[in-house]
């Protein structure tokens, strides 16, 4: 923690300690956790903290509930250290630009949240997604990164370095672009294949052989292929109604060409 006399200055916020900004960014990331949970977890019920864990306890609501309320005890800590420090920062809310930094900063905790949230929640553990119960969770995983997560950072971030409204349209209009951007590549790239059979499929590391057989199954699908890393595998599907339903057995990636899994280049066949 910075001492009371020693400043962070930038060109726009002049002379004002670590302790203001650290507070916008503490205040921004716990509402972000609040947001996602009374939002997500509790009005919308689309789903709980740990409802992407399969095992027997996990399926206990009372487990579910407990996890969230300790997610939420969490965001409260956050939060609380955040006001702790606006407090001992408050002789410095006259100064210029003071509110415009702290708003600022509160914006890019508040996306910062959900882009470690998407990031490590969904896609790494996936001890949740979005929306639990969709055929194609990467999409909603998406939209929701891209409106609360990016947008808010993108705009903090402008308020930042610019000051006026025109800085702000400006990051505003560059943010919308990013997004549509973001969102439509990565809804296209996500979304099966029409009228194709045979696909490529790449599940979440750690995932077994037997699990990978299971989601076949489950879809009447044919495995066809592997790599040497027991990730990347061909199907061969009925129809198409099954490709989406793959998503929900482990599967980050549906796609009928090695072409558009070019990160997973480094796969090689039996």
């Amino acid at each position: 923690m910075a001492a009371a006399g020693r400043f962070v200055a930038t060109p726009s916020d002049q002379r004002l300690t670590s302790r203001l900004h650290w507070s916008g960014y503490l205040l921004g990331f716990g509402l972000g956790g609040f947001f996602d949970g009374i939002l997500l977890h509790q009005i919308l019920q689309w789903h709980h903290l740990l409802s992407g864990l399969e095992e027997e306890t996990f399926r206990d609501i009372r487990v579910q509930i407990l996890a969230d309320g300790i997610f939420h005890a969490l965001m409260y800590v956050i939060a609380a250290v955040g006001l702790w420090l606006l407090w001992r920062a408050r002789h410095e809310f006259g100064a210029q630009n003071a509110d415009r930094l702290l708003f600022a900063n509160l914006l890019i905790g508040f996306g910062v949240w959900h882009v470690v949230d998407t990031i490590f929640s969904h896609w790494i553990t996936q001890i949740h997604r979005i929306r639990m119960d969709s055929d194609n969770p990467l999409v909603w995983d998406l939209i929701w990164l891209v409106v609360f997560g990016i947008i808010p950072l993108i705009i903090g971030m402008m308020m930042r370095r610019g000051g006026g409204t025109g800085g702000l349209v400006r990051g505003s209009t560059a943010a919308m672009v990013l997004a549509v951007t973001v969102l439509a590549g990565g809804a296209v790239a996500s979304l099966p294949p029409p009228d194709v059979s045979q696909v490529m499929v790449y599940f979440r590391p750690g995932t077994t052989a037997a699990q990978v057989f299971a989601a076949a199954d489950a879809v009447d699908a044919r495995v066809i292929w592997s790599d040497r890393s027991g990730e990347l595998w061909a199907l061969d599907l009925p129809g198409t109604s099954g490709a989406a339903s793959l998503y929900r057995h482990g599967a980050l990636f549906v796609g009928n060409s090695l072409l558009r899994v070019g990160c997973l280049s480094w796969s090689r066949p039996f």
